[in-house]
């Protein structure tokens, strides 16, 4: 029964073309099940870091060679990328020649993905750092025009005629821009425009992890190894204004909530940001291998949105030294994947302290209390953690580095249906 209602609801999303945002903002009823459904396909070896939806087309990336379908029978060569048909589970022919990891993907109009990652080609062609596919054969869009110049692009999201790309570029296509850029989505050309100004003087260079983007598009959020934009000070985080037919700015929102640094070698600890369906709120995940009530490393931690100036967080759910990469709240619960064994647990020191429960790899986070639910599908091992959380309409795709989740086997990605 589950099947059919997966399938009947992919069928209905792949007839109005829907196409689904790195950054979801997508609303559920409910928690989906801890009970992975039975025919998502298999990555055989590295690790998902990304997922787009795309119609009925799931595509996903990451550093990986090899997958299957569900049966494990039936094997297919892919470099960093792949794609299979949401409502069956069917592999599908799209296959790019991606020469290095795809960190990021965002769906695209006509039936094409924009990719993102550390990759200098192509198909065989020279195209760094970001790229959009057709999905129908794999080739490139050669309209597509926007490169790096190094680095890599770490989160995409596209909106309306707006590609937004962030991670550890200093330029993108003729136009410099520290970590962050905002393209034409039709020709990859850098919106001259739109330019924060970011700044990390103390810091090896602006190196932006993850953005996300309310659902009516008017205010963008990037984390990472970031101390300035705008010659305004910002802690790794920065909020930006979008206004219709107005230039973007510097949001009057800021937080002291991640000045105080974590273990040594991590210039940024944050990993994971996502807005609410109604954009009120932000939740940030944060790795840092350091414990502690008042530190913010190894949490979630959840912000108003509303308001001008300081902002604090509305709650902080502690691991207690296990790190968090990936975060999507749906409304009805704010998923976050690591490879963390506790939840609730502000006095843990790689241990479990008072108070804490176990959640390991994956758990939900009641948005109102902070505290973890009842949820828990355990994903075992843990591995390096589940780095791409996705919410669709079916469900939340989970992408990760290990091979079980639910008790059952999963490679590296499975679907907890709604």
């Amino acid at each position: 029964m589950r099947r059919r209602l997966i399938a009947a609801a992919a069928t209905a999303l792949a007839a109005v073309a829907v196409a689904i945002p790195a950054s979801a903002a997508l609303n559920h009823p409910a928690p989906v099940s801890t009970n992975p459904v039975d025919f998502t396909p298999h990555v055989l070896d590295g690790e998902v870091r990304a997922f787009a939806l795309v119609g009925d087309t799931v595509v996903v990336g990451g550093d990986f060679r090899n997958v299957a379908d569900a049966t494990r029978k039936t094997r297919y060569k892919r470099s960093n990328l792949f794609a299979y048909r949401a409502s069956t589970g069917e592999i599908l022919p799209f296959a790019p020649q991606v020469d290095d990891v795809v960190l990021a993907l965002a769906p695209g109009p006509d039936n094409t993905v924009y990719a993102g990652g550390a990759f200098r080609r192509v198909g065989g062609a020279p195209q760094r750092g970001i790229a959009q596919l057709s999905l129908a054969d794999g080739s490139r869009v050669t309209a597509f025009t926007g490169t790096i110049n190094w680095g890599d692009v770490r989160s995409l999201i596209a909106f309306g005629p707006w590609l937004y790309a962030a991670g550890s570029f200093s330029r993108i296509g003729t136009l410099d821009r520290a970590g962050l850029a905002r393209l034409n989505a039709s020709t990859g050309i850098a919106d001259p425009t739109f330019d924060l100004k970011l700044a990390a003087p103390h810091l090896t260079r602006v190196k932006l992890e993850d953005l996300a983007l309310t659902p009516d598009g008017t205010r963008l959020g990037a984390i990472g190894a970031v101390e300035q934009a705008g010659g305004q000070y910002r802690a790794q985080v920065v909020m930006v204004d979008i206004p219709a037919n107005a230039p973007a700015r510097l949001a009057d929102w800021y937080t002291d909530a991640y000045t105080k640094p974590c273990r040594a070698g991590f210039e940024t600890y944050l990993r994971g940001i996502d807005f609410d369906p109604t954009g009120t709120y932000a939740t940030i995940v944060s790795t840092g291998r350091k414990w502690g009530e008042k530190l913010m490393c190894d949490t979630a931690a959840r912000f108003d949105l509303r308001g001008t100036g300081m902002h604090r967080p509305l709650w902080i759910n502690w691991t207690g030294g296990d790190s968090l990469y990936s975060v999507a709240d749906t409304g009805a619960a704010i998923y976050v994947g690591g490879h963390q064994r506790w939840m609730d647990n502000p006095q843990g020191r790689e241990s479990a302290g008072p108070g804490a429960v176990a959640r390991p790899g994956i758990a939900a986070i009641n948005p109102v209390t902070g505290k973890a639910t009842d949820w828990n599908p355990k994903r075992n091992p843990r591995g390096v953690g589940a780095r791409a959380l996705l919410a669709t309409p079916q469900g939340l795709l989970v992408g990760s580095d290990t091979d079980r989740i639910g008790n059952e086997y999963h490679g590296r990605l499975a679907l907890l249906p709604i």
